[in-house]
């Protein structure tokens, strides 16, 4: 299979991109194909002492900047290399997209080019967050600010494909994100959206309050992408504000100490919070995978975000969200059958 990686999308770009698929493909075997100005891709690997052997690059002069409307993907940027990234991608000339751009381009260039798969009313971010055990998918992390409760329906319906594909959970547990567990809690939004859910072919298991997402209560949190993306936000500033304090406190000679004991450990939790672990955020819904990388992501994140687009099309998620979504049309049709 073929990956195709934006070279210049991310703070870090083109050489933390250029590290990442160089150790993708000497640690993964992966079939790399660059895009962006392809005399700056050369430069910048020449410089760096980066071999290029058994990558490809395909040529696009100019840059999306992350402060452009994202609608200018089809327009003034049509030449970049997200966009040339996402034609590609389009046209079968590769399995897979990474990008760490604009998010906003990203949703809008993939939508229109890519496709969604048929059915699929929105593109939906699914994140990554740490918490106990192997932490939960939070869908949509910052893609809708404003859902209708199918919308959210079909988040659960892609998260859950995800989850089971990709990171190998069996029947993955489903919640919604609300203010209290009740079924008649929260706005209209949440309310309609728990009716649809408890028939929905997924394993539903209720409303869940935020204190309870690190707490691995959930494997797959449903919620609109204004409300996602500041539970995200918040777990990052909780990350980074715990992080700080720990280390003032092992800065002292009884914390070094103690730190002594605990080195397995602080080593453990470190990896488990660090984000470049995942690599990247899928966008569910499309009819093949792309990978949005984290704007500040580093080699590391690059190379593990290839890996997570390999992991997509190995475990064929999109075959799996299309089934889903032919399941939950076939059920709503039944349900809106008259009675005879």
């Amino acid at each position: 299979m073929k990956i195709i990686v934006d070279a210049f999308g991310g703070d870090n770009a083109p050489l933390a991109v250029l590290e990442g698929c160089r150790q993708a493909v000497d640690e993964l075997k992966a079939d790399i194909l660059l895009t962006g100005a392809e005399q700056e891709i050369r430069s910048a690997a020449a410089k760096a002492g980066i071999s290029l052997d058994g990558i490809g690059i395909a040529d696009a002069p100019t840059v999306i900047p992350v402060e452009a409307d994202p609608s200018s993907i089809m327009k003034e940027y049509a030449d970049c290399s997200m966009a040339v990234g996402l034609k590609l991608l389009a046209q079968g000339a590769g399995d897979a997209f990474v990008s760490g751009g604009s998010t906003g381009a990203l949703v809008v260039g993939s939508t229109l080019m890519v496709k969604r798969v048929r059915g699929v009313k929105r593109v939906a971010i699914g994140t990554l967050v740490p918490g106990t055990g192997d932490g939960y998918l939070l869908v949509d992390a910052g893609a809708n600010h404003e859902c209708r409760p199918e919308m959210l329906l079909q988040f659960a319906l892609m998260g859950s494909a995800y989850m089971e594909k990709v990171r190998g959970v069996q029947r993955p547990r489903v919640g919604l994100v609300n203010i209290g567990a009740e079924e008649t809690k929260g706005l209209e939004l949440q309310i309609k959206t728990y009716e649809l859910l408890k028939n929905a072919p997924v394993y539903f298991t209720g409303n869940v309050e935020a204190r309870g997402l690190p707490l691995g209560e959930v494997d797959v949190a449903v919620a609109d992408g204004f409300t996602g993306n500041i539970i995200l936000k918040t777990t990052e500033g909780m990350g980074k504000f715990f992080s700080n304090e720990l280390k003032s406190m092992v800065g002292s000679f009884p914390g070094v100490l103690g730190g002594l004991f605990l080195a397995g450990k602080l080593r453990a939790l470190k990896k488990k919070s660090d984000a470049n672990e995942a690599g990247g955020a899928p966008l569910l819904g499309l009819q093949k995978p792309v990978i949005k990388a984290h704007g500040s992501s580093n080699a590391k994140a690059f190379k593990n975000a290839v890996r997570q687009a390999m992991t997509c099309c190995e475990n064929n998620m999109v075959g799996l969200i299309e089934e889903y979504m032919v399941q939950y049309k076939a059920r709503t049709a039944e349900q809106e059958a008259p009675n005879e």
